[in-house]
């Protein structure tokens, strides 16, 4: 059977830059019959609570390749990324003009009715994030604190469409996600960056 995703449809024209600079957008980026096959997919992973040195998020996750263990502050090696989500990872790559190689984890994520994520930062362990939305909508939303106080942004996040966050986007600004009321899933697909020294 062929589940190859036919994905990034309009990114051979320039994808959409926008606030924050270094944020780069995509709707309708997976098509629905992608989009429908890789939830069927997700719906069989061995989702665990993410866990937050002890703390257990509201949301579930499952690692490939890489995850960030934060308990010991540490990038540990996870199980290889499965031969169904290769395709994603490449489309994730052409998107940022990267060797699909160098998007070392793939992160799915599990939001139950209810479940964000709380303002945060990526591990500064890892460079890029490519970020790929399935199942229902959400917002994307974005801080930065300014003399005047925090200056902030949003994005919805339609299923199917994508973000990279890069440069300014990725390291100046803290980003959510608001809590929503149907079931969704994520894609996150991060760089590692090389080790000083």
């Amino acid at each position: 059977m062929d589940d190859t995703p036919s994905l990034f449809p309009e990114l051979r024209q320039a994808p959409a830059v926008t606030e924050p600079v270094g944020l780069q957008y995509a709707e309708n980026a997976v098509s629905p019959q992608a989009r429908d096959s890789l939830v069927r997919r997700f719906q069989t992973l061995a989702f665990a609570p993410f866990d937050f040195r002890g703390f257990k998020g509201n949301r579930r996750t499952v690692a490939f390749g890489s995850r960030y263990d934060f308990t010991h502050n540490r990038v540990d090696r996870a199980d290889p990324l499965p031969e169904w989500l290769e395709p994603l990872r490449a489309a994730a790559a052409a998107f940022a003009d990267i060797a699909p190689a160098d998007l070392t984890q793939a992160l799915v994520t599990e939001y139950a009715p209810g479940a964000g994520i709380g303002w945060h930062r990526d591990r500064p362990e890892y460079g890029k994030v490519v970020g790929l939305s399935f199942g229902s909508a959400c917002v994307l939303r974005f801080r930065r604190p300014t003399d005047e106080g925090w200056r902030r942004a949003s994005r919805p996040l339609p299923p199917g469409s994508a973000y990279l966050l890069d440069g300014p986007a990725r390291e100046a600004w803290q980003h959510s996600i608001a809590p929503g009321d149907q079931l969704r899933y994520s894609v996150t697909f991060r760089t590692l960056r090389p080790r000083a020294g």
